[in-house]
Formats: C-alpha cells, structure tokens, sequence
C-alpha cells in the first residue's frame, strides 16, 4: 500500500507543487491531462503523447461503456488503449452523445445504447463502471448543466451533486463541486463536499462560454473552500494563460482538448503566440527556437504552414505532438519557478 497518493511538496503563495502516487506511477504536480474521449489522443500513437511528455490522460467512461465496455473490462484500459502511464476517468460530457441526447434526472443519467436501448448511469454504476475498467483515478457523477442557465436550474444541479456524491466515496475518487458562476453556490458545494470521503476535488461547469473574468472569479473563490492536503482538478480549463493564473490559486491538476483541438484546426502554441498555420503570410525556417519537440527538431514551419494549406494529415499529427510537448514543458516551467518562489 501506498501511504500518501498525494504530498504538496513546495509553495510559492497560493502556488503548490505536489507528488500523485499510483503503485505503478507517480506524476508531478501542477500537471496538465489531455483529453483522450475515447480512449485515444487524437491523432497521436500512445508512444507519441508520451514522447511529447504526457504521463497522465483523461477518458471518458460514458463513451466507453457505450461502445466497448465487453472488451475493455476483460482486458483493463491500459491495455486497451496500449497505454503505459496514469488514466483518470469521468462520466460527463453526456451532452455530447448526439443521435440519443442523454440528460440528467433525479436518479442519475439517463441516456440510449448505440442500439437504442434505454440506459441510467446511476452514481453508484458510474463508478462501478470506472473500476471495471481499471481506472487509476475516478470521478463522481455530478450534474453539469449547459450554459446559459438559471440560478435555479444551477441550485438543483448542487443539490443533486451533493447527493450523488455521498454515493461515491473513496480513495481514488475525486467530486466535482458545481454551482456555475454563483460564489455562494460554490462555497456550499465546495464545503459540503469537503466532509465527505474523498482522495480530491475537482472544480466542474466552468469554460463552457461564461465570461472570462467570471470563471478565474469562481475558480479563486472556489479553491480558497478546498481542503489544502488534497489534490484540485480543474475541468476543461487548458490554455496556457488561464492554467498560470489556476496554478497562482492552488490548482493542482487541469485537462482540456485546448491544445489538441487547436492543433488540429492550424493553431500551434509557441514562446512568442499562437501562429495560425495553412496562411500565406506564414513563413518561417524554426517552428518555435525554445522547442525541443519532434516536429520543431526536424520539420520547418514553412513545411508545417504547407501541410495545412494542403490539408494532409501530417500537419494535424505534427501540430498536436508540438502542442502538447509545448503544454507539458510549461508546466516544468510553472514547477520549476514555484519551487523557486517566482510565481
């Protein structure tokens, strides 16, 4: 047994480095996890998303229940999916089931089979599910609703949240706490949450079109009501100046398809900005100077530039293994510069 799966281990303010322990991994923190839906980075080979510096990643449970759930609970998801390094996994984005819509009621998640036949993640089957699959790190099912929405319809989410929650306790198991851009609603979950039986917390509803100011608001508020010796996960939050200003509040552990998604759609990270590939008006021998990464140590951006602009593959792959060695050497940076008291 592994007496402590999380240690903060250096502060710089609200700042904190920190140790996640698996009997298999560990991962430093703050660390960024991208998204793997269904069971793939995008793209990416599972030696590629590690070659660009990803140790950990996101699945989505839901999906693979829907789709693969025989052969991913005979074989575990690391197996599955091939990949050697820490797998958290969640049970949201049921929004995102378009032919059946899912929706959330009362006793848990309702949504349709590929084949039509009516399914309910319940809180209990959520998790159940993520075990079976052999997750390293689950999370509770919570209610999450979409943007724009009513005070009311937000205070029943909490509501059942926090129901839903008492549900799912234990040692691998993050809740989510709720109550979209209402700082009173966040301080009751975020507290109520905190008396319950959990290994972390994760910060849920945000990034899905409020205002900015409104969302690092309600992630500041929200973190101050978190217990300090466990980890903080924030949901869907990925670029890079949103993950620094997280990190100065105490965020731990973030995952998004930010850099992923713009990759695929021509947009790289790099030490000067964002640079929007398949343009005329980009020209260049170096994708980035201060980049290590595959794709910057042998491929120009005028070659990048031209694979967009003839829409081959190539570039999407080069583009996200560029962009995600980009997120992970940033937060190196950030690690490095709490432990020296710079951030």
């Amino acid at each position: 047994m592994i007496d402590k799966m999380f240690e903060v281990e250096a502060e710089s303010g609200n700042a904190r480095t920190g140790t996640i322990k698996t009997q298999k991994f560990s991962i430093k923190t703050p660390v960024f996890l991208p998204v793997a839906t269904k069971a793939s980075v995008k793209t990416l080979t599972p030696e590629e998303a590690k070659k660009a510096g990803c140790e950990a990643i996101i699945v989505n449970a839901l999906h693979i229940y829907r789709k693969a759930f025989n052969i991913v609970e005979r074989i575990g998801l690391h197996e599955f999916m091939k990949w050697d390094g820490i797998i958290f996994t969640d049970s949201g984005g049921f929004q995102s089931i378009k032919k059946f819509p899912a929706y959330a009621h009362d006793e848990g998640i309702f949504f349709k089979m590929p084949d039509g036949k009516d399914e309910i993640f319940t809180p209990e089957k959520s998790i159940e599910v993520q075990k079976k699959i052999g997750s390293d790190f689950l999370f509770a099912l919570d209610d999450c609703p979409s943007y724009p929405y009513t005070r009311k319809r937000i205070e029943k989410a909490v509501e059942r949240t926090l129901k839903w929650a008492k549900k799912c306790q234990g040692e691998r198991i993050f809740a989510i706490v709720q109550g979209g851009i209402f700082e009173d609603l966040r301080k009751y979950c975020a507290e109520e949450l905190s008396k319950l039986n959990f290994f972390g917390f994760a910060i849920g509803g945000l990034c899905i079109g409020e205002p900015k100011d409104k969302m690092l608001k309600i992630i500041e508020k929200t973190a101050l009501h978190l217990p300090y010796e466990k980890p903080r996960h924030l949901m869907g939050v990925g670029s890079p100046e949103d993950i620094i200003s997280c990190v100065k509040n105490g965020i731990d552990i973030f995952d998004s398809a930010f850099p992923t998604r713009n990759a695929r759609h021509g947009t790289i990270l790099t030490s000067k900005g964002k640079i929007n590939l398949g343009k005329k008006k980009v020209k260049g021998e170096n994708i980035d100077d201060e980049c290590e990464c595959y794709a910057c140590r042998n491929f120009s951006l005028d070659y990048l530039n031209y694979l967009f602009k003839e829409k081959e593959m190539l570039g999407q792959r080069l583009a996200t293994i560029h962009n995600l060695y980009f997120m992970n050497n940033l937060m190196k940076r950030i690690r490095e510069d709490i432990e020296d008291c710079k951030i």
